[in-house]
Order: structure tokens, then C-alpha cells, then sequence
């Protein structure tokens, strides 16, 4: 691939808070036009990374290009090119929509700046509500609006931080079918999120950020290749059977999901394998609520590479 076809590219990323070490070898490229989802638990330094790449906090080492410019020496560039949505609104509620906009376009020093939010608002579906203080608007269409703030400057790539949490699932909708049509239009979309279904249904390529590096990165689907095709899923009612389920499946990969009582088991697939299973339970005692057998899932994929059953947030 062209360096001229990267929108980002990060080699050897590091950066530490103090004595803490948070990106220790960070390494990925992202295509232009293509959207790129980060993933990673909570603490990985998914917002960290951002703030790396938007020039909002210097690195410790590596080389940093963002829309070809370098992201130390070519600051000012690097700003012209891009736009940051964080993980809450940045919008002013004591303004309209469409002052919220104008303004915008005013420090952004952009011609006409009523012509370019009216532009925006009725793109994003606002126009109705544009002479409302926004502190009337809900959730959504204030996330609605604080996207549109951060396309006022038309920018080549845009830095979306977790920009659907607190959103209701319809808003929720609403919003990818907005990013995916940014993504049509040309523009390179950095993404984070805390929605795994989010970065499945809208991510070109997916990053997984844990310990510092990026220890997994493709499209979803190669993720999910990555695990074997046997997923099998046991519910117990109780806690006691659970952890003496786990003990006879030692052997195998797993995921406990000890609030539900099930226990996720990753084997190779074979009915000899699942029939062994199904025998050491009932050999010991252990009765089985439930069972199901399924295909592997981007969860699936997350919760076995990082080895936990927390799930990803905010830094």
C-alpha cells in the first residue's frame, strides 16, 4: 500500500502518564475512506490514542502521520485536516442549533457560515428544531448536532470517541446509518466505541488495544475467524455448579459469565468433543439449565483475547 492511500499511520506509539505506562508499541494503518475501529478494555488507552493523533497530547516516542503530515512537526496541518468528536457533546445548550453552527463556522473563519449550518442542519435532520435553545434537544440530536459542529470545516478524517454512548438503541441506529454516509461521501473515520455490534456493523478494519499494543487487528470477520467453530454455551442456576463446570473444562478455552451463570466453551467442533463434555457433567454431578450452539461472535473474539469479562469503556 501507497503512503499516499494512509489517512493515519502510527509506528511505535508510546506514552506514559507519569510512572504509568499506557502505549508502550502501538502500530496500525488506516486507509483513506475507510472507517477504523478501535477497540479495547477499560484503561487500554483508546483515548489516549486520539488525543496522540488530534496533537491534544504529545507522544513519548514513534512516528505519527496524520493525512500525510507529521503529527509533531506538522501540527497546524494536521488541525486543518481533521475533526474530533469526543465521548460527550461539546455543544453550547445556552444557543440555538443553528448559532451553535455559525459560530462554528465563524472561528473556523469558513465563507458564509448561516449558508454552511443550514447546509448541515438539514443534512442531519435538524432543521425544524434549528432556532431551539439546545438545551431542548435530546440526546440524540444533540450528539446529531455536535457531528455536524465537526464537519463545519469539511475535514478529511474525522475522530469519533465512543460518539454513541447514552444514546437509546433508535438513536443509536440513526447514528451509524450518519457515519456510514460520511464514510460514502469520502471521509476517513477513526472510531472507538464501547458497542461491539457498533464496530462490527460499520468498521472496515478492527484494531483491539490491550496492554499497550495492538495485539489483534482485521475485519471483523477475520476476527472471528481467528477462533475455533465449536462455540458452545452451558447455563447453570447457580454459581456453585458454574465454578465446578469450569474446573472440569479447564482444559479448554473459556469465558464465564458469572452474573448469568454461563460459561462459554471454545472446542474444535467435533461431536466427540461436545459429547465429552456433556459426559464429565453428568459424571459429576453438574446439571446443565441450558444449552446452545453457536457461531462465533466479535464478543466472543474480545472476551478471549483480553481474558476478562469486563466490558470495553472509556479511559
Amino acid at each position: 500500500m501507497k503512503a499516499t492511500d494512509l489517512a493515519i499511520s502510527v509506528k511505535g506509539l508510546k506514552k506514559s502518564y507519569k510512572n504509568k505506562l499506557v502505549l508502550k508499541d502501538v502500530n496500525f494503518d488506516v486507509e483513506r475512506g475507510s472507517i477504523y475501529s478501535l477497540l479495547g478494555s477499560n484503561g487500554a488507552g483508546k483515548t489516549t490514542t486520539i488525543k496522540v493523533l488530534t496533537t491534544l497530547l504529545k507522544p513519548d516516542g514513534g512516528e505519527l502521520k496524520v493525512s500525510g503530515y507529521d503529527v509533531l512537526g506538522e501540527s497546524e496541518k494536521v488541525h486543518q485536516a481533521i475533526s474530533l468528536t469526543g465521548q460527550f457533546a461539546s455543544v453550547d445548550e445556552s444557543l440555538t442549533g443553528m448559532e451553535n453552527l455559525i459560530l462554528i463556522g465563524k472561528l473556523n473563519h469558513i465563507g458564509k457560515p448561516k449558508d454552511r449550518a443550514v447546509e448541515l442542519l438539514t443534512y442531519f435532520n435538524l432543521m425544524d428544531s434549528a432556532g431551539r435553545l439546545v438545551s431542548t434537544y435530546s440526546g440524540g440530536m444533540k450528539r446529531k448536532l455536535d457531528i455536524a459542529m465537526s464537519l463545519v470545516n469539511r475535514p478529511e478524517i474525522i475522530f469519533l470517541d465512543e460518539p454513541t454512548t447514552g444514546l437509546d438503541p433508535q438513536s443509536r441506529h440513526s447514528m451509524w446509518a450518519i457515519i456510514e454516509e460520511l464514510k460514502d461521501s469520502g471521509v476517513t473515520i477513526f472510531l472507538t466505541t464501547q458497542y461491539l455490534e457498533e464496530a462490527e456493523q460499520l468498521a472496515d478494519k478492527i484494531g483491539v488495544l490491550d496492554k499497550g499494543t495492538i495485539i489483534v487487528e482485521g475485519t471483523a470477520q477475520e476476527l472471528k475467524n481467528m477462533l475455533p467453530q465449536g462455540v458452545v454455551e452451558f447455563t447453570f442456576t447457580d454459581e456453585d455448579l458454574l465454578n465446578q463446570a469450569c474446573s472440569l473444562t479447564a482444559k479448554y478455552k473459556t469465558t464465564a459469565i458469572r452474573e448469568e451463570n454461563k460459561l462459554i466453551i471454545y472446542t474444535d467442533g467435533s461431536a466427540d468433543t461436545l459429547s465429552l463434555i456433556f459426559q464429565k457433567f453428568a459424571s459429576n454431578g453438574v446439571g446443565i439449565k441450558a444449552f446452545a450452539q453457536k457461531s462465533p461472535t466479535l464478543e466472543d473474539v474480545f472476551l478471549t483475547l483480553i481474558g476478562e469479562k469486563e466490558g470495553i469503556g472509556n479511559e
